[in-house]
């Protein structure tokens, strides 16, 4: 019995031409080998499924190949054929996730010192790098750094955040993107003629959404779709076995929330639960389908949907604003997150639904204890001001511009003193670095976190923070996905690249800066400012 090859082995690139997408970094790297000009580490960085382990593998052929043609292998020679079935030597292939130990780098370490035994170069191609421990990056480090001229490493990896800046500082660095929704497509229906699968145009768009950017996941999800043999794939089949429910149960839950209907929205989710459908995929459709609303209403577009579809968004459209689906969005990733980390993941979906649907009382609830967090500042404030009087009447300031208080005097208002003077308000310069990472947010279609912070700036306030403002407010929506403690690592982590430093985030509502700034304080000097006083 002959034995089955998975489509994504089946199919996988033998080169660099047929690597779907990722055009800049094949470009790069032909150019190199044409050049002579391979450098001795590299690192590949990407969301999962996106061509990095593909790339080395060609890589460590095309450096080694004994007919290579314009940057490519030729996959004839006895290098080329011992790589591709696994009987060359010289190329050695490892898991960081399960071999991430000092001893398993030290190994690695001692073999560096042998010659190849066929190729020119001893290729290393160490996978999910990020996985690896402290003391294996320092045992790596050293190799990095005196590299033999017979040895060449490729490391691969999703979070290259996780990598001590010693290990990125000497790898040369390629960045895959995600793989568009057209390129996937294009790659699919080649499989799926090459393959004698009868599939629908509708079938291929949904997989390429599903994918998520990754041809990996891709192929995988089309090789379900295929695993029954019926005669065609179309867009339920393909719902129906990712555990998708139909856009008509969605429609309608978000139509009831919309109006907010708590019955009917509870009975709609009961509905889809009931057929089957996996209760993460549920939310995530949910809010796939209110960012197409959005869209909608925006551009007057949307994809993937008919005309009917089409018609029922409209309306749905028609009953909400901009700000109040950015608001949804935003409330549903909460939800999703929660139930995420619950077991009892439907008593929280339905609990955060009931809560969408009765949002306007809950509002109301926030902006009264909104209002009287309020009352409390100014209550402060008037304390603040009345010592300030206080202190003024007493005659502690000085007599001439710049009169100083002696030290007794200064003692005996350390109190006051703490209560009395403002801040000195320091903004550092701004952050050049800030429009390109919202901007990145947008292409890597990280949609929400790129509406949250369009329009903000960031300045390093001191060596260890840096304030994001708002100059166009920041609703209490906003605040609070802004503030979720798996975003804020996010921005943590993407800022630390960035600029090379760990920092802590400031959130700042600049929107009424100028009110802000004028405390009483300030009036009360700028309606007297012919006293003057200084206060050590």
């Amino acid at each position: 019995m002959l034995s089955y090859t998975a489509l994504y082995r089946k199919f996988r690139p033998t080169k660099f031409s047929e690597i779907v997408g990722q055009e800049h970094i094949k470009k790069t790297l032909k150019n190199q080998l044409i050049s002579g000009r391979v450098g001795h580490a590299y690192l590949f960085n990407g969301g999962r499924g996106t061509g990095k382990t593909t790339t080395a593998k060609i890589l460590a052929r095309a450096v080694n190949c004994l007919n290579p043609k314009d940057g490519e292998p030729c996959n004839e020679c006895e290098i080329c054929k011992g790589a591709l079935d696994g009987s060359l030597t010289d190329i050695i292939e490892m898991d960081a996730a399960s071999n991430n130990s000092v001893e398993d780098v030290r190994s690695i370490r001692e073999a560096v010192n042998f010659l190849p035994t066929k190729a020119k170069y001893r290729v290393y191609i160490i996978d999910e790098v990020h996985m690896l421990s402290i003391g294996a990056f320092n045992a790596l480090l050293k190799t990095l750094e005196e590299p033999p001229e017979h040895v060449k490493f490729i490391l691969a990896t999703t979070e290259p955040q996780k990598l001590p800046a010693t290990i990125l500082s000497r790898c040369q660095r390629f960045d895959f993107k995600r793989i568009s929704n057209e390129d996937i497509i294009k790659d699919l229906e080649y499989v799926c003629k090459e393959s004698n699968i009868k599939i629908t145009k509708k079938a291929l768009e949904l997989i390429a959404i599903l994918a998520e950017g990754g041809m990996r996941d891709a192929l995988s999800i089309l090789e379900r779709c295929n695993q029954d043999g019926e005669d065609e794939i179309d867009e339920d089949k393909v719902k129906d076995l990712v555990g998708i429910p139909k856009t008509t149960f969605i429609n309608n839950i978000i139509e009831a929330v919309v109006d907010k209907d708590v019955e009917k929205t509870l009975n709609n989710v009961q509905e889809v639960i009931e057929d089957g459908k996996d209760i993460n995929n549920l939310i995530w459709e949910i809010i796939k389908y209110v960012k197409d609303i959005l869209l909608y209403k925006t551009t007057g577009k949307t994809e993937m949907y008919n005309n009917e579809e089409i018609e029922n968004i409209k309306k749905i459209s028609d009953k909400i604003s901009k700000q109040e689906l950015i608001n949804l969005i935003c409330e549903l990733s909460q939800i999703e997150n929660d139930v995420k980390l619950s077991s009892q993941k439907l008593i929280i979906l339905q609990a955060g639904l009931i809560k969408l649907c009765n949002r306007d009382e809950v509002q109301k609830n926030t902006d009264t204890n909104n209002k009287f967090n309020s009352n409390t500042q100014n209550s402060d404030l008037e304390r603040r001001v009345t010592n300030i009087e206080n202190f003024l009447r007493a005659g502690n300031f000085g007599k001439a511009k710049g009169t100083k208080l002696d030290k007794s005097q200064d003692v005996a208002q350390t109190e006051e003193k703490s209560e009395v003077i403002p801040k000195p308000r320091y903004k550092g310069k701004t952050q050049d670095y800030w429009p390109k990472i919202v901007e990145d947010f947008k292409n890597e279609k990280k949609m929400l976190m790129y509406i949250n912070l369009a329009g903000t700036k960031a300045y390093e306030i001191n060596d260890m923070t840096i304030q994001i403002e708002f100059p166009n407010g920041l609703n209490s929506a906003s605040k609070d996905f802004l503030n979720r403690p798996d975003i804020k690592q996010n921005l943590r982590e993407t800022i630390h690249l960035a600029c090379g430093k760990e920092m802590q985030i400031k959130f700042v509502d600049t929107k009424d800066e100028k009110n802000d700034r004028e405390s009483e304080f300030e009036k009360f000097i700028e309606s007297n400012n012919d006293l003057t006083f200084n206060v050590i």
